[in-house]
């Protein structure tokens, strides 16, 4: 099996600074792929990320965008562009995960959950669309959430959110196919990972309620290689659809 299935193209990770997002970039490096890695202001994790992948013989660039700001986006895609000269895979893993009680979620940040999940999607895909067509075998893989599906208390803003996206993964699939440009969204389950207060709750409700079938926790690389696959070769006769990998603490479609 080739261990560079990625060579030559050239993918952007939102949120990529730790946690999922740093898991996926290294892992598309490691895939043979250039790595644009975006943070929106923790400048130092997404060097260390930039640095990790140089060091294991990859190349990569820090981009510092906040996505739900056309403007920064913009920026971001033609900083690629100058750099890359391309642009292949398009990752939105960028996200807001605080809880809390409906009866006192304040509205701004129910708009802040889809500024930076939906919105945020929609701006780095419809900027990036040109390099993606110009492509030929364009990739976009957003990262949705095991609660989109099973929904949870006190995530109302989370939850609605996450399954914006898989309808506009669904969306994007059937306008996007002519290009070549596949559109596919990855559900992780419950995962191991150290959650910064300024975006998440440390220890999450949901996490309580569910019971991965496997009997443990998911680690961030384990959903980095489905959306290298998704990414690959192998991924290319799949479109539209939400891959699940939660460890059986959910069983859907």
């Amino acid at each position: 099996m080739d261990s560079t299935p990625l060579n030559g193209k050239v993918a952007l990770v939102t949120g990529a600074g730790r946690n999922i997002g740093r898991a996926i970039a290294l892992a598309l490096a490691d895939a043979g792929a250039k790595v644009a890695v975006n943070v929106r202001a923790s400048r130092a994790e997404g060097q260390a990320v930039v640095d990790e992948i140089a060091a294991r013989g990859g190349d990569a660039l820090l981009v510092a965008a906040d996505v739900t700001q056309r403007a920064d986006v913009d920026a971001m895609i033609a900083a690629i562009a100058r750099r890359f000269a391309r642009l292949d895979i398009v990752v939105n893993n960028a996200a807001i995960r605080h809880e809390a009680a409906f009866v006192d979620l304040p509205y701004p940040d129910w708009r802040a959950a889809q500024a930076v999940c939906v919105d945020g999607a929609f701006h780095c895909t419809q900027a990036a669309l040109p390099l993606l067509r110009a492509s030929g075998a364009g990739t976009v893989i957003n990262i949705g959430g095991l609660t989109a599906h099973t929904g949870a208390s006190k995530r109302a803003h989370v939850v609605t959110a996450k399954a914006a996206l898989g309808g506009l993964t669904r969306a994007l699939a059937h306008e996007l196919a002519e290009f070549g440009i596949t559109v596919n969204c990855v559900a992780p389950g419950m995962v191991d990972t150290v959650r910064n207060a300024a975006s998440a709750t440390e220890r999450p409700e949901h996490h309580a309620l569910h019971r991965p079938l496997v009997g443990r926790r998911g680690h961030p690389d384990e959903i980095a290689s489905a959306v290298v696959w998704l990414a690959g070769p192998g991924g290319r006769f799949t479109t539209g659809q939400t891959l699940h990998v939660n460890g059986g603490a959910y069983l859907g479609g």
